[in-house]
């Protein structure tokens, strides 16, 4: 799964890495995303590659309210074309998640021991993920879910899951909707991708910490069990 993410990159150079058109969002560094929140998403539009703010957390367009969110921040790769909250989206309603790092937790006994995961350069990457347009309250709601699968080699000694990392040379087939989902499924697997891993702070844990603070790393504890 995906629980906690950053994004870091200045807001110029995610325009460049992604070739994006369109108003230039002012975003500000983000080091500990967490679900429920606003983050920036990626979709194709007719004049290009846009960037759109979204609530993590999927709301499906018959959902009767928004109280599904909180449960569908990610998407199995596996079961994605075939349950509801998500096939009609993986159909029509593909787009990329910015990211420059992702956070899994290991558990030694009591201990919950977050980790960064990142390209080596820190560069900016992309998450497969789907969006969804929400219209039965007083306002509009555009939401996202980021999609994982098995994890790689190099994330799989800390946690067994991990989010679909798509390469460049994947991004316009994912967006492009004129591919059907049986087109776009096989990039659903685990990704190639190396990734470095670093221990980080436990204020990682408090969603209010999201600031540099939660990258430093701590003096590892011995687990205990009771």
């Amino acid at each position: 799964m995906c629980g906690r993410y950053k994004l870091t990159t200045p807001t110029g150079q995610i325009f460049e890495t992604f070739r994006l058109t369109g108003a230039r969002l002012n975003l500000r560094e983000r080091f500990n995303i967490a679900p429920t929140q606003e983050a920036p998403v990626i979709r194709s539009t007719p004049t290009g590659r846009q960037l759109a703010m979204m609530r993590w957390g999927m709301v499906p367009q018959w959902a009767p309210d928004t109280r599904s969110a909180a449960n569908a921040i990610n998407a199995r790769a596996e079961t994605v074309a075939e349950k509801p909250t998500f096939r009609d989206a993986l159909q029509s309603r593909r787009c990329l998640i910015a990211a420059d790092g992702f956070y899994e937790w290991l558990t030694k006994g009591k201990i919950k021991q977050p980790h960064l995961f990142q390209l080596a350069d820190g560069g900016a990457f992309a998450f497969a993920g789907l969006w969804e347009r929400w219209e039965k309250g007083e306002t509009p709601l555009e939401t996202f879910t980021i999609i994982c699968t098995d994890a790689n080699p190099s994330v799989a000694a800390i946690h067994h899951r991990m989010p679909v990392i798509l390469t460049p040379d994947q991004w316009e087939r994912w967006l492009d909707v004129t591919y059907d989902a049986a087109a776009v499924l096989p990039l659903l697997k685990s990704p190639s991708v190396v990734l470095t891993t670093t221990r980080v702070s436990q204020k990682l844990n408090k969603v209010d910490n999201d600031d540099p603070s939660v990258l430093e790393a701590e003096p590892e504890k011995e687990p205990t069990l009771f």
